[in-house]
C-alpha cells in the first residue's frame, strides 16, 4: 500500500466522521430515530431516543471517494447503485418499520441487480487446494449489454450477498459492535486484494476501495461507540454485508477468509436461524436471543462486547493471511465448537434460574 491509498483512506475517514453529526440533526427532524420508551423492539439493546440513518454519513463517504479516486467501471457502477438503494431501504425503514419479508426480497432484487452489472463467482477457493469452477453452465443472455449469465455461479453469487446482508445486519445491536468489525474485514480483505483479482477490475481498484469502505466504517465508529449518538440502522447494516460480500468476491473468491474474520456473527446468523426454526418461528423475526444478547445477560457492558467482537476479527484476521485453507476451516469449526458451547451453558444456566 502506498501513500495515495492512505490519502483516500483518511479522506474516506474524514467525510464519514464529518458528516455523521449531520446526519443525526436530520434524522432528528425527520423522526428516523428509535425510542426505547414507545418501541419495544425485542432485540433493541439501548436507552433513550436514538437517531437511525447511520447508513448515510457512511455511503456519502464511499460514494464521493469512489467517483473520485476509483476507476470506474460497470461493476464498479453497479454496486454504487446497489448500495444506494440499500441506504434508501435503510431510510424507510428507519421511518416505517418494514417488514422483514419485505426486506429479504428486496436483497434478493439488489442482489439480482449487482450481478446483472457484471459480479459474480467464476470458481470458488477449495480448502483442500485448487478452485472449484462455478461458470461451466452459461446461458447466453445480453442483458444490458453486459455479459452471459452463469447459471450456478449468479445463483451462489445471488445467496452470498443475500447472506451477507441479513448475517452482518443481525450484529449491529450493540454501540459500536458493527463498525468495528466491518472495518478490520475490510482492511484484511484489502490486503488480499494485493495479491489477487478475479475480475475486469484491477487489484489496485480492489485495494483502494476495500480501504473506502473500511475506512468509512472506522469513521462512523467515534459517534456510534458507547454511549452512541446514531444506530447504523438497517442501511447501515445492510449495506456492510453487501459491501463485505462483494469484496470477498472481488479479492479473488476469497469466501473463507470473509467467513473466518467474521467468524462470530456468521456462527451466531447459522445458530440463531436454526434456533428459531426449532422454536417453531419465523427465522426473520427479531427476538433476544443473540451472542451478544447473551453476553449481556452474563453482565459483559457494550464497550467490553464491542471490543471482544474487534479483537477476534483482528486475530482471526492475522490467522487468515498466515493459514491454508484446511487450516482456516479448522480454527473456523473450533471457534464454532467453543461459541456453540458457550451459548448452550448459557442456555440452560437461563432456564434453572
Amino acid at each position: 500500500m502506498d501513500i495515495f491509498a492512505f490519502i483516500i483512506a483518511m479522506i474516506a475517514f474524514v467525510i464519514a466522521y464529518t458528516t455523521t453529526p449531520i446526519t443525526i440533526f436530520l434524522a432528528k427532524k425527520f423522526g428516523l430515530v428509535t425510542d426505547s420508551a414507545s418501541d419495544s423492539h425485542p432485540a433493541h439493546t439501548h436507552q433513550g431516543i436514538i437517531p437511525r440513518a447511520g447508513g448515510v454519513p457512511i455511503y456519502v463517504a464511499i460514494l464521493f471517494c469512489s467517483i473520485v479516486f476509483l476507476d470506474i467501471n460497470k461493476i464498479i457502477v453497479g454496486i454504487l447503485i446497489a448500495a444506494g438503494l440499500l441506504v434508501i431501504i435503510g431510510l424507510l425503514d428507519d421511518k416505517y418499520d418494514l417488514s422483514p419479508y419485505m426486506r429479504f426480497i428486496m436483497n434478493i432484487a439488489i442482489a439480482v441487480l449487482v450481478v446483472l452489472f457484471g459480479l459474480g463467482i467464476p470458481f470458488v477457493s477449495n480448502p483442500f487446494g485448487g478452485v472449484i469452477p462455478l461458470d461451466e453452465w452459461t446461458l447466453s443472455l445480453n442483458i444490458f449489454g453486459i455479459r452471459n449469465i452463469l447459471i450456478i455461479a449468479d445463483i451462489i453469487s445471488i445467496a452470498w450477498l443475500a447472506w451477507m446482508m441479513n448475517m452482518v445486519n443481525w450484529s449491529k445491536g450493540v454501540d459500536g459492535q458493527l463498525p468495528g468489525f466491518v472495518s478490520i474485514t475490510a482492511f484484511f480483505l484489502a490486503i488480499l486484494a494485493t495479491r489477487f483479482t478475479a475480475h475486469d477490475i484491477d487489484a489496485t481498484t480492489v485495494m483502494h476501495l476495500s480501504l473506502i469502505v473500511g475506512s468509512a466504517y472506522l469513521g462512523f465508529l467515534p459517534h456510534n461507540f458507547f454511549p452512541q449518538k446514531i444506530m447504523p440502522g438497517y442501511g447501515g447494516g445492510a449495506m456492510a454485508g453487501f459491501l463485505l460480500g462483494i469484496l470477498a468476491i472481488l479479492s479473488f473468491g476469497k469466501f473463507g477468509t470473509a467467513v473466518l474474520v467474521l467468524a462470530i456473527p456468521t456462527i451466531d446468523a447459522v445458530y440463531t436461524v436454526i434456533r428459531r426454526i426449532h422454536q417453531k418461528k419465523s427465522p426473520f423475526r427479531a427476538d433476544w436471543g443473540h451472542f451478544h444478547h447473551r453476553l449481556i445477560d452474563i453482565g459483559w457492558g457494550k464497550r467490553r462486547i464491542a471490543v471482544f467482537y474487534w479483537l477476534v476479527s483482528l486475530m482471526l484476521g492475522i490467522a487468515s493471511m498466515i493459514l491454508e485453507g484446511i487450516e482456516k476451516l479448522v480454527i473456523f469449526i473450533m471457534v464454532g465448537i467453543a461459541l456453540l458451547s458457550f451459548i448452550i451453558i448459557t442456555d440452560r444456566a437461563k432456564k434453572l434460574q
